[in-house]
């Protein structure tokens, strides 16, 4: 099903969606999507501290 938009703060992502009950599950592609980060420490999940205005992420150069 999908897409649905997904928003954290002031992000968001489309994203394609598996219902599965009513569990709802983030992975890890809206996570990049969003440039998002996971303190396990604090048991939280927070923007890119590197990018906290706008999300950005790397690039690999094709060989």
């Amino acid at each position: 099903m999908g897409p649905i938009s997904v928003r954290f703060g002031k992000r968001q992502c489309f994203v394609g969606a598996l219902v599965l009950g009513d569990e709802v599950l983030l992975g890890a592609v809206p996570m990049e999507d969003m440039d998002l980060v996971l303190n396990p420490a604090r048991q939280e999940v927070t923007v890119n501290p590197a990018s906290p205005n706008i999300p950005h992420s790397r690039v690999k150069k094709a060989a």
